[in-house]
């Protein structure tokens, strides 16, 4: 559980292991909302057309509302037969055995007990349930055991500290779109503002010489046409940022085929794309890669002088992929861009790379084009 970051694929996970530890037929997990219902509601042993049938996610009533004012655990032969029991929708599998357990806030616990030796107001509220797991139908008949109940309260507490995790690194996700906001405004301040306010200027000087001056004035005119295509160049790097494929409808091959694909029309630079035995990550992974695609993209279009531009990316024999981008360019050495101060995005990528568990290189010499490689671990 604790090696995904994603909030729903550690629910997903959380649900899965308590399902086969247990030997349970069904399993959920639900994550409370503010409003009487669930923010996120997961399943497991059901298939995707039963869920479908069943409707929308429930609301917070019955035994799952029970479950979510409650510190420990909830074992019942038959759920049906429990007074808080309110029904089920038509679809809905037959559930008898039950067993919940909370999935609490560690942390809160520990405040509270530190409140408590310290002789302080206790939280009247006690710890913060982030969630609750359900288990219905003990595989073989019969009904869960006390040692079912143990292994669940165990799990939910390795389950306290994954999610806590999960819900923490969004956040810092968070923060770093926040950053990526800002640092995009601050581009199209410093780059493309001054660009089309430097054209205003020269295209005005070019007016006036235009009957005094001809020949000062077509040379205003094609500075007022580089001015024109850098800033448009500005303007595209923006605008594939501020717009990132939608990678859960698509998927990375073919957000970063269509990405490709756009460039290759809009510049004189021939951009090619191709994927190998590709197989879904995780979707942190696949946002990093696409991430650094571009931001390699762009040094190559914008820096580089290149003709041609190669982006690959292939599975590995680990479920991981690789991503690669090469051009055949000016080249540069990496030592003296740093010592100068421009880096080219490349420490950005680097951390892109490392906070997926993944590792990025780059290649590259006077003359010799660029190659920036990433390779992430996958599921």
């Amino acid at each position: 559980m604790s090696r995904h970051l994603e909030v729903r694929e550690v629910l997903r996970r959380i649900t899965a292991s308590a399902r086969r530890l247990l030997g349970a037929e069904y399993a959920a997990l639900g994550v409370p909302d503010d409003h009487g219902g669930f923010a996120q509601f997961v399943v497991d042993g059901v298939t995707d057309e039963q869920w479908r049938a069943i409707g929308p996610l429930p609301r917070q009533h019955g035994v799952l509302a029970a479950m979510l004012h409650e510190t420990g655990p909830i074992r019942l032969d038959d759920v049906r037969r429990a007074p808080a029991f309110g029904g089920w929708p038509e679809a809905h599998p037959e559930l008898g055995a039950f067993l919940g357990m909370p999935i609490v806030d560690a942390d809160a616990d520990e405040d509270r007990d530190a409140d408590r030796d310290e002789e302080a107001d206790e939280d009247e509220d006690g710890p913060e349930v982030l969630g609750v797991i359900y288990l219905a139908n003990k595989r073989g008949g019969g009904g869960f055991t006390d040692h079912d109940e143990e292994l669940l309260r165990i799990l939910a507490a390795h389950a306290a500290l994954a999610l806590t995790n999960a819900r923490l690194y969004e956040r810092s996700r968070e923060l770093t779109l926040a950053g990526e906001r800002a640092r995009i405004a601050h581009d199209l301040h410093d780059a493309v503002s001054q660009k089309l306010f430097s054209l205003r200027l020269t295209a005005k000087a070019a007016a006036k010489l235009v009957d005094r001056d001809p020949a000062r004035a077509r040379a205003e005119l094609a500075e007022v046409a580089r001015l024109a295509a850098e800033a448009a160049d500005e303007l595209r790097a923006v605008v594939v940022e501020l717009r990132p494929a939608a990678l859960e409808e698509d998927g990375l091959s073919a957000t970063l085929a269509s990405q490709v694909q756009v460039l290759d029309r809009a510049h004189n630079a021939d951009i090619a794309f191709a994927a190998d035995r590709v197989r879904a990550l995780p979707q942190a992974q696949e946002a990093a890669l696409l991430r650094v695609a571009q931001e390699a993209l762009h040094n190559a279009l914008r820096h580089s002088g290149a003709g041609r531009v190669t982006v690959t990316l292939a599975g590995t024999p680990e479920r991981g992929a690789v991503l690669r981008i090469s051009d055949n360019g000016r080249g540069f050495d990496p030592g003296a861009v740093r010592r100068a101060g421009r880096h080219l995005g490349l420490a950005s990528m680097r951390d892109r790379a490392a906070a997926v568990g993944g590792r990025l290189t780059l290649d590259s010499a006077p003359g010799t084009g660029t190659i920036v490689e990433m390779e992430v671990p996958g599921a």
